[in-house]
């Protein structure tokens, strides 16, 4: 897979993607990434990315024309072209696991106040929010995205099993897991867990990871199955 990514602030991308399961990706060659300065693809002397919004108001937007000449330059027949702004629809495990299927994503990090209508309505294909809270721009979600995205590749995880089995893929949040000891401080592993029975302790997976559900994110009750759920 292939990722562009279009930002203000190419230096904030260093570090979080150079470690761990992205590095690993990137390394074995199933995932390029590329990092792109919006300033890039503006031509007046000051490199200005931004105006005043039509009919007043506070803050700035993004302008149109550098948005569209990077996304013309990057994006091919096949890319997927995301905006990452509050605007968007609430990012979920769905929508990782469809953006996974994608040969080349280019996201577009939000700024400002935001996007000037026009991108929105010619450019972008999907606008995503991890959540409803404000971020000082859009470059935390994109690495969301990114991180969401690269662990679902086939090979990524190594084991791609654990992708199957981790919260959200099922609707469910995960259930309680133990490691040894077996009993700390007075508190012990469930005996089911020690039991060795394969069917029992699915059982009991299944049913925690409902009641976990239930008690903390009821919301998800709600969805339909595979459904959507968050900026």
């Amino acid at each position: 897979m292939k990722i562009d990514v279009l930002t203000l602030f190419p230096a904030m991308f260093a570090g979080p993607l150079d470690e761990s399961i992205i590095k690993r990706a990137r390394e074995a060659g199933l995932l390029e990434l590329v990092i792109h300065n919006l300033r890039d693809y503006a031509h007046d002397r000051h490199k200005t990315v931004d105006d005043r919004p039509f009919g007043g108001g506070p803050g700035m937007l993004l302008k149109p024309e550098p948005i569209f000449e990077a996304v013309e330059a990057l994006a091919g027949e096949t890319a997927a072209v995301i905006l990452l702004s509050p605007s968007g629809r609430t990012f979920t495990q769905a929508i990782a696991r469809d953006l996974a299927l994608k040969s080349h994503l280019v996201l577009v990090s939000g700024h400002y106040e935001g996007f000037d209508e026009r991108v929105r309505a010619e450019l972008a294909d999907d606008e995503l929010s991890i959540g409803d809270y404000v971020l000082t721009n859009g470059a935390l979600p994109v690495m969301v995205v990114v991180d969401a995205v690269t662990r679902l590749m086939p090979g990524a995880l190594g084991d791609d099993e654990s992708a199957n089995d981790e919260s959200f893929s099922h609707g469910l949040l995960e259930y309680p897991q133990y490691t040894r000891p077996a009993e700390f401080r007075g508190m012990k592993v469930p005996d089911v867990l020690l039991s060795g029975n394969h069917a029992e302790i699915a059982r009991w997976r299944a049913e925690q990871a409902r009641l976990r559900t239930q008690e903390r994110r009821p919301d998800l009750f709600e969805r339909p199955a595979g459904g959507e759920g968050g900026r």
